[in-house]
């Protein structure tokens, strides 16, 4: 069993209110969700506006089918207008 998982540092500019952040980072927690049917969530800077770390993860037999997979979500994250990504990371477990 291999598990990745990526995590990335946001910021994003755009955002005026706590409730600005939340919209934004829910449409990308569902969009990789849909998209790549890896489990997404905010694990950081709940209480900011404009910073937010996002991590998501899968769970595979083949390393390079989970490299394929965050690969793609680090595309999709990164190809967001709205957010900047300051550092991104990946473990493997």
């Amino acid at each position: 069993m291999v598990v990745g998982v990526r995590t990335w540092d946001l910021h994003l500019a755009g955002c005026q209110s706590l409730k600005d952040k939340r919209r934004i980072v829910k449409s990308l927690k569902d969009r990789l969700h849909q998209r790549f049917n890896v489990s997404a969530a905010e694990v950081d800077h709940q209480d900011v506006w404009q910073r937010a770390a996002l991590a998501c993860s899968v769970v595979t037999t083949d390393r390079r089918h989970a490299e394929e997979v965050l690969t793609a979500c680090d595309g999709l994250v990164a190809g967001n207008p709205l957010v900047d990504v300051i550092a991104s990371a990946l473990e493997w477990r």
